[in-house]
């Protein structure tokens, strides 16, 4: 949203006020479980007399403390608005800043981060970290707008730096630092080619040591160095406005804090990181279609983990009615129960669209679980479904009402859903609790994925739940896993959802898939095979397309060699993979992490986005040609190429050529990479005869890796490697447990079997 015409002008009909001046200064005092808020009242014109007094407007900033290097601002112009939700679910801890207020300034200090405002001056608010500034607002950055149509805004500018890079904000396509971009926090069903999004999160990370989250569920217009180029702007169509400025000062930390203030990624089970197969969307299928599937990946090796049912598990114009369609699958528990006889899970395709033809139309209606219009009646249009209808999520007789029906399923035999839509929420409409139309659009997802995820939570076990969502808020990283919406089968798609992913880790999502091959159209073979190894090195790994089947053989034979070969990396890989999902877990670290994140001080890493890290030590770098030539850059340091174990010795740019069965992997120097000895399923005892594979480790090094829930030390002491493990589950009568392997550390290579 601009509100002005170049540096020195409004737009026409563009009305500004913004604080000059602190009239006074209130500190509250926190309590023992934590608090305390410093107010400051800041008119928006000089106080010269008396008389100027008696006019306004005047903004109240309030500042808080919800966690240690975390502050929260709230600016207010009128109060008396009638608080309507949603609210996002922002953490607090028992913890209480320090307040300070004199003649020059008023500080509150969380942990490293100082909020200050100048008393004297020109108008200035602060933000400072061990006495440096990291961003702040001036003159003319806070204020209250309204545009030609006399609509209401507030907005904030945050300085941007000389050299700073914003990320964020959402699962973005474009280019992945964000710098110049126009962003509206809107979701939208835009696919992955515009600049609309699915996951929107009003979220944006630096690397100057600090991000910002705007505490907003609704629209959100971000202006990023676009219309005052060394500013960020945000502003919101409210009377209040609150956001958080969370002080690092790594990227990492940043992303720890921030979970924190929004709630981590759940950890996915173990079998969900495995090869996912879908029938596809339009595609023709049966039982017989989905057993001659699942028959020929296991003729040729290929294992597979997921079965997926796409929409037409239904029938046609009932979506949702949750009911296999009889003409198609007569016997659904014994189609169920033979396919997990194989050894598969089954995930199934959902929405939150009820059609008119669907029986749960006249249910939900009946029950009052359907969105309705002001006017009482039920909200529908014909768009995507006939007639089709809204959940109510609003209202927990609702989410129970739907959750039921997904209970059904899962009785069936039904392991995880893809809660498919989500985006396409409507605003002339009245919400069951009141919340307001524009504020639920953006939050509605959360509350559909949170339903679902609650289900498989309550009826799998804690640790055994599971989504494939599309649409998402902030918050909703606690619900996974997200998958990056209709893309095209094109290398340009396939870079712009990398993009999409990448964004979307720096907004505090631990896991992201994408539909191998592309979902609209039909890939060439060699463009199949490319997406493979990039499909394969993600957190999660779906073969899956609209209108045409994904298996690897009707591409050609090589097709199914590269699947075979890149799902048993995978696989093999899963000791070190699912550690990495720990840490998206507990510390909030996406599993696939932007080369900006893992490598912060390198400004050649600043606006990588064709390239990633896996976890902490796997650099992969995705091939975009038929051809297989492929640039990337490799950091500091020796690094060692995973397949061949050639060395490659950064900082460098590189150009190479690769096969099908081959793409740039390459391991960061002093890393050890835990191996696992099963190449066939991904949920297996990791540290059974686990491989710790080292690479480069320097003399006296130490360093700790996990395999499963054993914590394995390798230590390099002169020309040898020397391994050791604690096992609180097999005592073994050596001294707390300890078994050593030692090897010559020129193998790199320590194979460990616990038995």
């Amino acid at each position: 949203m601009k509100f002005t015409d170049g540096y020195w002008l409004l737009r026409e009909g563009v009305t500004a006020a913004h604080p000059v001046e602190v009239l006074d200064v209130t500190a509250t005092a926190g309590t023992p479980s934590g608090g305390g808020t410093l107010e400051i009242h800041a008119p928006t014109q000089p106080i010269r007399h008396r008389g100027d007094l008696l006019k306004g407007p005047v903004v109240t900033i309030s500042a808080h403390a919800p966690l240690p290097d975390v502050i929260g601002v709230t600016l207010t112009h009128f109060e008396g608005e009638q608080p309507r939700g949603p609210e996002f679910e922002v953490r607090k801890e028992e913890f209480s800043p320090q307040i300070t207020h004199d003649d020059e300034h008023a500080a509150l200090t969380s942990g490293a981060l100082t909020l200050r405002v100048a008393r004297t001056g020109p108008w200035r608010v602060d933000f400072l970290a061990h006495g440096r500034s990291l961003t702040g607002s001036g003159p003319k950055g806070m204020g209250i707008m309204r545009d030609a149509t006399g609509t209401h805004y507030l907005r904030e500018q945050l300085g941007l730096g000389v050299g700073t890079s914003v990320y964020g904000l959402g699962e973005r396509f474009g280019p992945l630092v964000k710098n110049g971009q126009v962003v509206d926090i809107w979701n939208a069903d835009g696919g992955t080619a515009t600049e609309q999004a699915y996951k929107n999160v009003p979220f944006y990370l630096t690397n100057a040591g600090y991000g910002v989250f705007v505490d907003h569920p609704g629209k959100v217009s971000f202006e990023v160095g676009s219309e005052a180029v060394s500013r960020v702007q945000f502003s919101v169509e409210a009377q209040q406005l609150t956001y958080y400025v969370i002080y690092g000062p790594t990227p990492k930390e940043i992303l720890r804090k921030y979970t924190a203030l929004t709630g981590r990624p759940a950890l996915p089970p173990a079998w969900s990181f495995g090869l996912w197969l879908s029938t596809s969307f339009t595609t023709s299928y049966d039982e017989e279609t989905v057993t001659k599937f699942i028959e020929g990946m296991r003729d040729r090796e290929l294992p597979l983990s997921v079965f997926h049912f796409d929409c037409f598990w239904m029938r046609e114009f009932n979506w949702c009615d949750f009911q296999w369609d009889p003409r198609v699958f007569p016997d659904p528990e014994g189609m169920l129960a033979r396919l997990k006889e194989r050894g598969l899970r089954i995930s199934a395709w959902i929405n939150p669209y009820i059609a008119q033809r669907s029986p749960l139309f006249a249910e939900g209606r009946a029950l009052g679980h359907l969105l309705r219009r002001p006017d009482g009646s039920v909200w529908q249009w014909d768009l995507w479904q006939p007639g089709m209808a809204l959940v109510d999520f609003t209202s927990p007789a609702a989410r129970d009402w739907y959750a039921q029906k997904l209970k059904a399923l899962l009785d069936q035999g039904v392991d995880c859903f893809k809660t498919d839509f989500g985006e396409r929420v409507p605003v002339d409409v009245a919400w069951s609790d009141g919340s307001d139309p524009e504020r639920m659009h953006n939050y509605y997802p959360y509350l559909y994925n949170r339903t679902v995820f609650d289900v498989l939570r309550e009826h799998r076990g804690e640790g055994e739940a599971v989504v494939f969502a599309r649409s998402a808020t902030a918050g909703s990283q606690q619900f996974p896993v997200h998958w990056g919406g209709d893309c095209e089968a094109s290398y340009e798609s396939m870079a712009e959802s990398l993009r999409g992913g990448l964004s979307l880790g720096l907004s505090g999502f631990g896991y992201w898939s994408h539909d191998i091959g592309g979902f609209e159209g039909t890939p060439s073979p060699a463009l199949f095979k490319r997406w493979i190894a990039f499909g394969l090195l993600s957190s999660h790994s779906r073969l899956h397309g609209s209108s045409s089947y994904r298996v690897p053989w009707l591409f050609d034979e090589e097709s199914v060699d590269v699947l075979r070969h890149f799902t048993r990396l995978k696989l093999a890989l899963m000791p070190y993979l699912y550690d990495a999902a720990r840490t998206a877990h507990t510390e909030g670290t996406p599993v696939m992490r932007a080369m900006a994140l893992e490598f912060p001080d390198d400004p050649g890493c600043a606006h990588l986005e064709r390239q990633y890290m896996l976890g902490p030590d796997l650099l992969v770098a995705p091939v975009f040609s038929d051809e297989g030539d492929v640039t990337y850059y490799v950091p500091e340091g020796d690094w060692t190429d995973f397949r061949t174990g050639r060395t490659v010795t950064g900082p460098r740019w590189v150009r190479e050529r690769h096969g099908f069965d081959s793409v740039p992997l390459l391991v960061r120097p002093g890393a050890v990479i835990p191996v696992g000895a099963v190449a066939d399923r991904p949920d297996y005892d990791f540290a059974d005869g686990v491989t710790l594979r080292v690479y480069g480790l320097r003399r006296g090094a130490r360093v700790t890796v996990r395999a499963g829930d054993v914590t394995f030390t390798v230590v390099r002491e002169g020309d040898t490697l020397r391994a050791s493990c604690e096992d609180p589950s097999a005592p073994w009568g050596l001294a707390a447990g300890e078994r050593e392997v030692r090897a010559p550390a020129g193998t790199g290579f320590l194979t460990v079997e616990l038995d």
